[in-house]
């Protein structure tokens, strides 16, 4: 016997082998119809007696393996069920011919046989026969079942019949000797009537009739001469039915302690009725068998008595398995009884026992065996050890049985079943195609193993012709398994990868194979690795506000009540995910995500964008290179949400290496996250500003903390006057509705007299709504009056001829910025003394809120702000002060030099009324000298007094200077010297 059954079982010792095969054209879908009705009469019940008897069906068994029947009669062929397709009467000779064909290969061992006819009709159809059922189709059949009953029911009584005959003690005949195949012509000249060869031929009947009472359902007589025969066979040292006496015996104790079986779940049974309840019944105390025997042979006692415990099982299969390994021609003996001990230590729960017997089962050698026995072999042998709990050594031999599918010897490989196989393997390694298993705490399994395995995936689907399984495999390598791989191996994945996706992209779609596994897509979050994830506001002037008045709105109608605990516990969780800002329908939202290239090459990212959920949205794809191993590195994508409602950004897309990537936040490890969730609010209308004037280069943030949009500055002379002219456009898709202008003063450390700034809106206001694309121009008047006051020691600081001048508090202005021409400045002065250049800035911010569209329905707006820096000069200040001699008891002070700053034009030295006349003279009257003096400044009118030309003309006729004569009094004189005037 060389072609081992791999799915024998303990159990199987107490079945009859019945073998249905197709005689003739059959189509096979309809043979293995009726086979599998035939098959689920595994177990019949017979009549008139409490014993079952169990059927083990085979639709295809070597003859070979038929001649050890006597060995093991549960390895005897007894029962033949042909199949055969039949359409007319003329055919049905050469079909009856090779029915009894059929049955000459399986004869000797036959207890009976029966032929299915299909398709037959008419005289020969309405024969009465036992032997032959006909049927018009393979449709029309109901009767097949209670046919296979009646069958079996034949086949337990010829095995009846054989038991009792060969139960019964002829002492007067002459046993004869049963021998296996090999042994026939060892025994040829041997001295039959010695008293060693009469034990022999005993004991190796007594062993056929227990397996003869085995499979009659009388498991307590069987074990009785099981342990008749052992001490036989043992005194004679026959070892090799010895030990077939002992795996008989072991078997029986399995039958006895597991009635379920030891098959598994697929090859399990059901026990009897008989079995669940007490075995015993069937043989009381007292009663008699069939045949006769004593009843002290079959009763609970003797059973318990002659019943091996589990312990004692696995040691005589151990003794039995060693005495089959001292005959080379039982490997195929000694592999199966390896099989059903590892059934039976599995049910026990020995695993390491268990793996000892199979670990022997790896080395007996079975001769040559065909490529398709090796798999068969190494199949089984993987399904052992998993069945023992030993998966990475049972993924060990599933994977050889996979290359051994692909052998070199093998004119056509089987690159699926190969394929097929791999993928078994699995498992056994810690290894899961769904990406989403690596992302749970530490890598599981031998990294280096599940490298190979995967390799061996890729080249498999590649050889059979699928290159989209290349390339999921491939990425799952790179994705998986990219912390284990080298520079190199980065490389070269990358580049076969590239390859692949030349002829196949990769994608996001479910991968169904034809065995049903589903391959799940596998997006590239390690190319680039995301550290953080980050939603970004719109600019200061692009965000949408409320009014105040509806803040409260949406609040109030969500819930009646004032206080809930279940409100608040929604709103609670809501809040970790949702953002506290707004986008706007139609503006340009960004995402800011920091990134990092693991690889050690230049990573180039296609195709990346946003992935969201909620409203409509435009992703505007961006594609980056990212050097090698760069570090973080800052990438914004943007996009447009086209409704309102609220966006919940999912994730972002990618395109690597050819593989197009899904990468969903919830999937990255490690990611920060400040949110996901915004409220997009309806499109509102979008102003672009210009100004007449030049922008600020570097414009001061104002205190307040609001950065305004933009800032123009200019530089004017206390009393100068400037227009601004603000251009805005409407660049958005809304028509612009209202609008309204505010200012603000930023800086309010100087006292301003009058309006700083002030405009006209009606203008603009006449010509909303402002459609897109349209503009409106609305012009700003800038006006600066500032008190310049000097400090108490003015007089002391410019005073040039040592005599002191103190108690002078005078109002005058300085200069700080600009500073005197060098001709102008006097050939003695000290280097060391100060110089007054001192300008004063004023600041402010116009504000624009404006809005439209339907977000001006829900009540929102927006505000655009522009900044106003004005750097503020003195248009008069003073040089130098000189004090003379007075003529009488008090001080005179002989003149004081000023310097008249450039002026623009004339009218900026005219005033337009008396009335603005006086309330010039009263903002420079701030100060007074001296109180007790009495001493009063007054700065005159040069447009009052004097012309600015004729002022001019006399000062080019005094050389050294002019001298006007302000204020007098009995103890002072001034006067005042102008240097120039423009």
């Amino acid at each position: 016997m060389s072609i081992p059954d791999y799915m024998q079982c303990a159990e199987d010792h107490q079945t009859v082998l019945v073998v249905v095969q197709p005689v003739g054209i059959v189509p096979e879908e309809e043979f293995f119809r009726i086979y599998k009705r035939i098959a689920s009469i595994n177990q019949v019940s017979i009549r008139d007696s409490q014993r079952l008897l169990y059927i083990r069906y085979r639709h295809h068994y070597p003859p070979e393996n038929n001649e050890w029947g006597d060995f093991q009669t549960h390895r005897k062929v007894v029962g033949l069920i042909a199949v055969t397709t039949c359409n007319s009467a003329k055919e049905w000779p050469q079909t009856s011919e090779r029915f009894h064909g059929q049955k000459e290969v399986f004869g000797p061992t036959l207890y009976d046989s029966r032929l299915l006819v299909f398709g037959l009709q008419g005289e020969i159809a309405e024969q009465a026969r036992t032997d032959v059922a006909f049927y018009s189709s393979y449709d029309k059949c109901e009767d097949v079942e209670k046919r296979v009953e009646d069958f079996v029911e034949s086949i337990f009584i010829v095995l009846e019949s054989k038991r009792l005959d060969r139960a019964t003690d002829k002492s007067g005949d002459k046993i004869p000797l049963l021998c296996v195949p090999f042994e026939k012509k060892d025994f040829v000249g041997l001295d039959t009537d010695s008293r060693h060869y009469k034990k022999r031929c005993q004991g190796r009947m007594r062993k056929h009739v227990g397996d003869l009472c085995l499979q009659a359902g009388m498991l307590q007589d069987a074990l009785v001469h099981y342990h008749m025969a052992v001490e036989l066979l043992r005194s004679v040292n026959d070892f090799l039915w010895l030990g077939a006496a002992l795996e008989g015996l072991c078997s029986a104790s399995v039958i006895y302690h597991y009635p379920g079986g030891t098959a598994g779940k697929s090859g399990g049974r059901k026990p009897s009725v008989s079995q669940a309840a007490d075995a015993g019944k069937r043989h009381r105390p007292g009663a008699l068998t069939t045949n006769g025997i004593s009843a002290d042979t079959s009763s609970e006692i003797g059973r318990a008595k002659n019943c091996l415990s589990p312990e004692d099982i696995i040691e005589k299969y151990k003794e039995a398995i060693s005495y089959y390994g001292k005959y080379k021609n039982a490997g195929v003996i000694e592999l199966e009884a390896c099989v059903k001990a590892v059934r039976v230590l599995a049910i026990q729960k020995r695993a390491m026992e268990a793996s000892e017997f199979l670990q022997n089962a790896v080395y007996i050698n079975l001769g040559q065996l065909s490529e398709e026995e090796k798999i068969q072999r190494y199949s089984i042998l993987s399904e052992l050890y998993d069945l023992i709990g030993f998966h990475r050594k049972s993924a060990f031999f599933k994977r050889v049985a996979a290359m051994q599918c692909v052998a070199p010897t093998i004119a056509e490989p089987g690159w699926r079943a190969c394929y097929k196989l791999l993928l078994e393997t699995l498992p056994g390694y810690s290894l899961s195609l769904d990406p989403k298993d690596f992302c749970k705490g530490t890598h599981r399994g031998w990294a280096a193993v599940q490298m190979r395995l995967l390799h061996e995936l890729v080249y498999a689907s590649r050889r059979m012709g699928n290159p989209g399984l290349s390339v999921r495999h491939l990425s799952f390598l790179l994705q998986t398994m990219l912390d284990f791989l080298s520079d190199q191996e980065k490389k070269e994945v990358t580049q076969s990868l590239e390859n692949y996706t030349s002829k196949c992209p990769g994608g996001m779609e479910v991968i169904a194979l034809p065995d049903g596994l589903k391959l799940p897509p596998v997006p590239f979050t390690k190319l680039p690795i995301v550290k953080s994830v980050k939603l970004l506001n719109l600019p200061v002037s692009l965000r949408p506000r409320k009014l105040k008045g509806l803040l409260g709105q949406n609040m109030a109608t969500k819930s009646p009540f004032i206080y809930s605990p279940i409100i608040i516990h929604n709103r609670g969780e809501e809040r970790c995910k949702k953002i506290d800002f707004q986008w706007v329908q139609g503006d340009v939202c960004e995402v800011q995500l920091m990134v990092y290239n693991p690889m050690p090459f230049e990573l180039r990212v296609e195709n990346m964008g946003l992935l969201t959920s909620g409203v409509e949205f435009e992703s505007l794809p961006a594609a980056l290179s990212l050097p090698a191993e760069s570090g973080l590195y800052p990438v914004t994508l943007v996009g447009v949400p086209r409704t309102a409602g609220n966006i919940t950004v999912n994730g972002y897309h990618t395109s690597v290496f050819g593989v197009m990537s899904d990468c969903m936040l919830d999937g990255l490890p490690g990611v920060k996250t400040s949110g996901c969730v915004v409220e997009v609010v309806p499109a509102l209308p979008r102003l672009q500003l210009s100004t007449s004037l030049p922008r600020s280069a570097n414009s001061r943030q104002p205190s307040s903390g609001e950065e305004p949009s933009s800032s123009v500055s200019v530089q004017l002379f206390n009393g100068e006057s400037q227009q601004l002219l603000v251009t805005l456009e409407n660049i958005a898709s809304e028509p612009l509705e209202t609008l309204e202008v505010t200012s603000k003063m930023v800086n309010t450390k100087e006292k301003v007299f009058g309006e700083f700034l002030t405009w006209d809106l009606d203008g603009a206001l006449s010509q909303l709504p402002l459609k897109p694309g349209q503009t409106v121009v609305l012009t700003v008047n800038i006006k600066v009056k500032l008190d310049f006051s000097g400090q108490e020691n003015l007089f002391q600081d410019l005073n040039d001829d040592g005599i002191s001048v103190t108690g002078l508090p005078i109002s005058s202005p300085l200069r700080q910025v600009l500073k005197p021409r060098a001709e102008n400045k006097p050939m003695g002065t000290e280097s060391g003394k100060p110089e007054y250049n001192q300008v004063k800035m004023l600041e402010a911010v116009l504000h624009f809120k404006y809005s439209g569209g339907q977000g001006q329905v829900e009540g929102y707006y927006r505000e655009l702000s522009l900044g106003v820096h004005v750097d503020v000069e003195p248009s008069v200040f003073f040089t130098r002060v000189s004090t003379l001699p007075a003529t009488r008891m008090a001080i005179q002070v002989d003149k004081f030099d000023l310097e008249s700053l450039p002026e623009p034009d004339e009218e900026r030295l005219r005033f337009a009324s008396p009335r603005q006349l006086e309330e010039e003279r009263q903002q420079v009257q701030g100060c007074r000298i001296n109180a007790e003096l009495g001493l009063v400044w007054n700065i005159i009118s040069f447009a009052a007094r004097l012309p600015c030309g004729g002022l001019m003309e006399r000062a080019q006729r005094n050389g050294r200077g002019l001298s006007w004569w302000v204020v007098q009094t009995s103890v002072l004189s001034v006067t005042v010297q102008l240097r120039g005037c423009q």
